[in-house]
């Protein structure tokens, strides 16, 4: 579907009464993002079907977003239909890395996470996907070898520490996780943060949006450290970092072969090959950090 398609789309929705100032958001290589107004209210519809290569499933996505509002973490849904969510406009900047860096922002985030991984489990309703990092990145694996992928020759290089990983990682607990804490998937509205984009969403380890917020914003080990400190009540020891770099390896596994497998199935406009050049340096920079620790 192209951005003028979709943003007809949008305009289309039966529950509007007078739509208009319809504008294409930037940042989206999974979905298109359309902010439009109604009736004096902002709105934002994003429009993408269901994306099986990425286990990306709209009920779920849905059903992840549903808890988050519920919890007090994301912006309301108005109208959802097959290929279509439409929720409240949220006013605010979203983040980069730069500012996830930035003294002050890990301790906004950390109740964040905190909330989504106890108050967003327990409010979770119908059915819902386990994100397992592993089980993801083997599933990836099939998706590049079926679609004669050029990459073919590293899969099992990459499956062989993933092997690896997953066995450092252990044990977890199980709640419900954004998986996906990308810089620009939160909003500072001022006095608040918000969460956006669900497509990721289900049940996890903490430790994964933990990593992830952290791999995606290059945190120095110092600021992991207290991350983790913050998160859990106290400093980490030995095993729990063991144990949290491990999934930090894992998250930039994932990233990149969900690139690898962008650069063969997206029709989404976006530079993947160089997407998965930078994730698969950085993943093999903090696999031998991790390996020879």
């Amino acid at each position: 579907m192209t951005e003028d398609e979709a943003m007809a789309r949008a305009l289309a929705l039966s529950i509007w009464t007078d739509p208009g100032a319809a504008e294409a958001l930037s940042g989206g290589i999974t979905n298109h993002n359309i902010k439009l107004s109604d009736q004096g209210r902002d709105y934002v519809v994003r429009v993408g079907g269901d994306i099986p290569v990425h286990q990306v499933m709209r009920f779920n996505e849905q059903a992840c977003h549903r808890a988050a509002h519920a919890a007090g973490l994301s912006p309301a849904i108005v109208h959802a239909e097959p290929g279509i969510l439409a929720m409240e406009f949220v006013a605010g900047r979203t983040l980069d890395a730069a500012d996830i860096r930035a003294p002050g922002m890990v301790e906004r985030i950390v109740p964040l996470l905190q909330r989504l991984h106890s108050d967003g489990t327990r409010v979770l309703r119908g059915p819902a996907l386990m994100f397992w990092v592993f089980h993801v990145v083997r599933d990836y694996a099939a998706t590049l070898r079926a679609g004669g992928s050029l990459q073919e020759a590293v899969l099992p290089e990459l499956l062989g520490a993933a092997q690896r990983l997953e066995h450092a990682v252990g044990p977890i607990d199980i709640v419900l996780g954004h998986n996906d804490l990308l810089p620009a998937n939160l909003i500072d509205a001022g006095e608040r943060l918000w969460l956006i984009d669900w497509d990721y969403g289900g049940l996890n380890s903490p430790l994964f949006d933990l990593a992830g917020l952290a791999s995606n914003a290059e945190l120095p080990e110092a600021r992991e450290l207290e991350m983790l400190a913050a998160y859990y009540g106290h400093p980490p020891d030995d095993a729990l970092w063991r144990r949290y770099s491990a999934m930090k390896c894992a998250s930039l596994l994932r990233e990149t072969m969900w690139s690898m497998v962008s650069e063969i199935h997206s029709a989404i406009a976006f530079d993947y090959a160089a997407y998965t050049a930078e994730n698969r340096a950085r993943f093999d920079a903090a696999l031998k950090d991790f390996e020879n620790a």
